[in-house]
Order: C-alpha cells, then sequence, then structure tokens
C-alpha cells in the first residue's frame, strides 16, 4: 500500500516532522493499533492490539495520549486513564461490528435471558461495556466463559467469536448477530484459493472469522497470538486471515519469514481514515477528545477489572 490513500511522500514528510514537535510539546505518547497503515504504526511509540494499549496507557505517565485506531479503543484507554487527555485523531474512524448493539438493545437480550452472564468483547463501545459483566478479548474469550459460574452466556457482539468460544466450552453460548465485515465476508472459496497460490504456507486466521474459515487454519489467534505464532514457530511462510495491517508488524519483526494476505480485500477502512496529517493534527489542535459519562465509565471499568479477576 503506499504511503496513505490520500498523503503524499511530501506532506507525509511535513506531517512526521509535526509530529514529532507537537509531542514533545505536549508530552504526549502515541499509540497506533495492528491494522493502522505502515507510516502512522512507525510513527507511534507503542503498537498492538486494542486492550494492550489501553494497558501501556494506563502505565504511562504521559498526560496526553493519541489512539490511532477506532472509536472503542479510544474509548478503552478513557476509561482506564480517565485523567488524561485522550485524543481520536477520525472522527469517523468508528467500528461496524461495534455499532450492532446499543446499550438499549443490550439491556432488552438482559431481561430475555435473565440467568446469563453477559459477556461483552471489548469491541464494543463504553456504553454497551457497561451493561456487561465481564469483558473479553480476542485471545482470552475461551477462558473467560470457561471461568464463569455460569451455565449460560450472551456473547455480544461478535457471532464469529461467540461460536469459536461455544466451540470450546460446555457452556451455552447465545450470540448476538453482529460480525466484523473485514472478517466476515472471506469464505471457504477465499482460503482454498490462497492455500493453491501458497501451498507451503501455514494458514492462521482470526476467531472473527467464519466457522468454515477457522476450521481450515492451522491456528486460530488473535493479532497478538498471530505475532507471537510468527516468531516462534519454525514455519518460514504463512497466509494470514486477518486485516492487511498485521503484515506490517509481522514483516518487520520476521524479515527472513514470508507473509501473504488471505485475501487482498482484508482491509478496514474505518482503521485507514487515520493518516500521519490527523495524528500531527491531533496533536497540534488537541483533537478529538473523548468524553465518557463518569458513571458509565465506572461500570465500563468494573467489567474490564472482572476480566483481569478471572485471568
Amino acid at each position: 500500500m503506499s504511503t496513505t490513500i490520500s498523503e503524499t511522500l511530501e506532506s507525509a514528510a511535513a506531517a512526521v516532522t509535526r509530529i514529532r514537535k507537537w509531542k514533545a510539546r505536549r508530552q504526549a505518547v502515541i499509540l497506533a493499533h495492528n491494522y493502522q497503515i505502515g507510516p502512522v504504526q512507525a510513527a507511534a511509540d507503542y503498537t498492538g492490539d486494542s486492550l494492550e494499549l489501553s494497558r501501556l496507557a494506563a502505565k504511562s505517565e504521559a498526560p496526553v495520549l493519541v489512539f490511532a485506531g477506532v472509536s472503542f479503543m479510544a474509548e478503552s484507554a478513557k476509561i482506564l486513564s480517565p485523567g488524561k487527555t485522550v485524543l481520536l485523531p477520525e472522527t469517523e474512524a468508528g467500528c461496524p461490528m461495534a455499532d450492532t448493539v446499543t446499550a438499549d438493545d443490550l439491556r432488552a437480550a438482559k431481561r430475555q435471558h435473565p440467568r446469563a452472564a453477559v459477556v461483552v468483547y471489548v469491541n464494543s463501545s463504553a456504553l454497551v461495556k457497561a451493561e456487561a459483566d465481564v469483558c473479553c478479548t480476542s485471545a482470552n474469550a475461551v477462558q473467560i466463559v470457561n471461568a464463569l459460574p455460569h451455565d449460560e452466556v450472551l456473547f455480544v457482539p461478535d457471532k464469529n467469536l461467540a461460536d469459536w468460544v461455544a466451540r470450546h466450552t460446555d457452556k451455552r453460548v447465545i450470540p448476538w448477530a453482529g460480525s466484523c465485515c473485514t472478517h466476515n465476508h472471506i469464505t471457504f472459496k477465499h482460503v482454498e484459493a490462497a492455500q493453491a497460490a501458497h501451498p507451503n504456507a501455514v494458514f492462521i486466521a482470526h476467531p472473527e472469522c467464519r466457522p468454515e474459515v477457522c476450521a481450515r487454519a492451522q491456528a486460530v489467534l488473535s493479532t497478538s497470538g498471530m505475532l507471537k505464532y510468527a516468531r516462534t514457530e519454525a514455519a518460514r511462510e504463512f497466509i494470514v486471515g486477518t486485516e492487511i495491517g498485521l503484515l506490517h508488524k509481522l514483516r518487520l519483526e520476521n524479515p527472513n519469514k514470508v507473509f501473504h494476505v488471505l485475501d487482498e480485500t482484508m482491509i478496514c477502512r474505518t482503521m485507514k481514515l487515520t493518516t500521519l496529517s490527523s495524528v500531527a493534527d491531533a496533536l497540534e489542535h488537541l483533537k478529538h477528545p473523548i468524553e465518557i459519562p463518569e458513571d458509565v465509565r465506572q461500570r465500563a471499568a468494573r467489567a474490564l477489572e472482572a476480566m483481569h479477576k478471572l485471568l
């Protein structure tokens, strides 16, 4: 992919200069999700998955955090760092999967399933997290569900991750109808084509993929799990079944290994809205601060803390 969809090399270089200047003035830390474009990841102080970055932000003494990601990620950082200024460079950077559930929706579902524990994937808004008994990540979802004393679990919002959990627990998992459009559109045919093109490659998939895609994978892993797997496995060639942004870090960390994207259409358009210029603008003009009502923040924080206690 080029420097960005919209930035020229010249404007990108100017943006990097502004980032350095204003990051120092603001005493800021830049956090970039693994799905961001390469230049934004390169400009960040930390890269990783959403919750990993929020934890790093909470430990940082920096008063200003710039989260190059999507809205629910910046909200998670604010939940864990209420005294800090958390900036989201692009206000339109949302998550279609997170948008499939509202707090009102979830409250109605809770009334329909009063005996079920409510497990909310971190890829959800602060308002939805506030309605949860416990949050989970794609890496620990199975562990969290199995650690709960309940026999029933209402799992929100990703139906594919819910299916993956259901295959690894004896509990009844009640899925929400949401899904990640980037992962969910991938089918068995995409996998067949990629494996035919790269017959010696190990196929790794994200659990947000469809069940039939996960069933074909040698390993089903979160983004952080994929990074660790690539570092530690003896295999030299991989087909990567997640958003193409992860290949930047995979290739950086493993220069002697080969990584193929499962399909070139695995692009999260909202993740790709963030550019070097928008990061620079966020730093210079303190755009766009995340605000969460304190009662909502406290309830969401309890759901995140409940997750830590079960691990």
